[in-house]
C-alpha cells in the first residue's frame, strides 16, 4: 500500500514536471519567436531610417549648386555694374545661358554618377524608382525659377500644380506597393539584368539604369521647359491639355488601386492556404490589360499638348521615346505573366479577349470560340 502511494506520488510529480517542462519549452520558443520578430522589426526600422535619410540628402548637391547660382544671378541683378570676379565667373555665365544643358549637367552628376555609386554601396538600384516621382517636380520648379524663364503665370501655376498632383499619386502608389518601406527592393527588371550580366553589371548598370533614365526623364519633361520658355496668353490648347492630364492621372490612380487590392486579396488567400485568383480582369482591367500604362501615357502626352499650343511641338520626342519604351516593357511584363504556371492559361485567354492599352470592350466571341476548342 505504501509502495503504491509512493509510485502514485512519483507519477504525479513526473506529470507535473513534464507539464512544467513543456510550458517552459513553449515559453522559450515563444520568447525566441518574439525576440526574432522584434529584431526583424528593428532591422527594418533601421534600414527604413537609413534609406529615408539617403533619399532626402542625395539631391542636396544639385539643390545647393543651383541656389548658389541663383544667388550670384540676384547679385548681378541688384548691382549690374559689379565687377566681382565670382559673379562674372564663366561657370555662372554658362549656367545662365544654357538652362536645358544645366539641367542635364546636374542630372548627370547628381543622379547618374552619385546614384550609381550609392547603388553599389547598397547593392540595390531602388532609389531611381522613387525619384521618378520626384524629378519631374524638381524640373518644373527649376525651369520656372531659372533667370531666363519667361512664361504665362497661370499656365505655369497650372502645369506645376498638375505635376505635383501626378507626383503625389505616383509616390503614394510606390510606397503602398512597397508596404510603406524605403528601398525594400529594386525593380524586378534590374534584378533580372543583374543576373543576366553577372560580373559586368557594375558598369552596365550605369548606362542601363541611370543614363537611360536621363534620356527618359529630361525628354518627357521637355514640355515643362517649353511652358517656361514662352510667354503667351492662355488658349484652347491649355484647356485640352488640362483635361487630358487629369484624365490620365485619374485612370492611373484607379487602375493602380484596383491592382493593389487584387494583389492584397491574393496574399491573404495564399496565407489562408486557399487558391489565388489567376488574373485581374475587373474594373478598368476588363477594358485594357494595362490601364495604368495608358493613364501614365495620357499624363505625359497631355503635357505635350501644353507645349504644342505654344508652338513647341518638337517637345513630343521625349513622350514618343517613353511610349516606345513602355511598349517594350509591356512585352516584358506579359512574358513574365506567361511564365507563371498558375496564371498562364488564364492570361492567354485574357490576351485574346482584352485590348493591350487602349480601353475597349471584351471580345466575347473569341473567348467563346477558345473555350469550345
Amino acid at each position: 500500500m505504501c509502495v503504491c502511494k509512493c509510485d502514485y506520488k512519483i507519477a504525479t510529480w513526473l506529470k507535473i514536471g513534464n507539464r512544467v517542462k513543456r510550458e517552459y519549452q513553449i515559453s522559450i520558443t515563444e520568447y525566441q519567436s518574439r525576440l526574432k520578430k522584434s529584431v526583424t522589426i528593428m532591422g527594418n526600422l533601421s534600414r527604413n531610417l537609413k534609406n529615408a535619410a539617403i533619399a532626402f540628402l542625395v539631391p542636396l548637391p544639385s539643390i545647393l549648386f543651383y541656389i548658389s547660382f541663383l544667388n550670384h544671378c540676384q547679385h548681378l541683378h541688384d548691382d549690374p555694374k559689379s565687377n566681382d570676379d565670382v559673379s562674372l565667373s564663366p561657370l555662372w555665365k554658362w549656367c545662365y545661358d544654357h538652362p536645358l544643358l544645366l539641367a542635364n549637367f546636374l542630372f548627370f552628376f547628381n543622379v547618374n554618377v552619385l546614384f550609381w555609386v550609392i547603388s553599389h554601396i547598397l547593392s540595390s538600384n531602388w532609389m531611381i524608382d522613387l525619384y521618378w516621382t520626384v524629378i519631374p517636380v524638381m524640373l518644373a520648379h527649376y525651369y520656372s525659377t531659372h533667370p531666363l524663364a519667361q512664361f504665362n503665370l497661370w499656365r505655369s501655376r497650372i502645369a506645376i500644380l498638375l505635376t505635383w498632383v501626378w507626383s503625389l499619386r505616383l509616390t503614394h502608389n510606390y510606397f503602398r506597393r512597397e508596404k510603406w518601406q524605403w528601398g525594400a527592393k529594386e525593380d524586378w527588371r534590374f534584378t533580372d539584368m543583374r543576373v543576366q550580366y553577372g560580373k559586368h553589371w557594375w558598369w552596365i548598370s550605369f548606362f542601363a539604369v541611370y543614363v537611360s533614365q536621363q534620356v527618359f526623364l529630361i525628354g518627357i519633361c521637355l514640355p515643362l521647359y517649353a511652358i517656361h520658355s514662352v510667354d503667351a496668353p492662355v488658349n484652347i490648347w491649355d484647356f485640352v491639355a488640362i483635361v487630358v492630364c487629369l484624365t490620365g492621372i485619374v485612370i492611373a490612380f484607379f487602375a493602380d488601386t484596383q491592382l493593389h487590392e487584387f494583389v492584397t486579396r491574393n496574399e491573404k488567400l495564399k496565407k489562408l492556404g486557399k487558391p489565388v485568383v489567376a488574373n485581374l480582369d475587373r474594373g478598368l482591367w476588363q477594358f485594357s490589360r494595362h490601364p495604368n500604362y495608358i493613364g501614365e501615357q495620357l499624363w505625359w502626352w497631355g503635357l505635350v499638348i501644353f507645349a504644342w499650343g505654344l508652338g513647341q511641338g518638337w517637345t513630343f520626342v521625349g513622350s514618343l521615346i517613353n511610349t516606345m519604351c513602355l511598349a517594350y516593357v509591356t512585352k516584358l511584363v506579359e512574358d513574365r505573366m506567361l511564365k507563371q504556371a498558375y496564371r498562364a492559361e488564364a492570361y492567354r485567354l485574357y490576351q485574346k479577349t482584352t485590348s493591350v492599352w487602349i480601353p475597349w470592350f471584351k471580345s466575347s466571341a473569341i473567348a467563346e470560340k477558345d473555350k469550345n476548342n
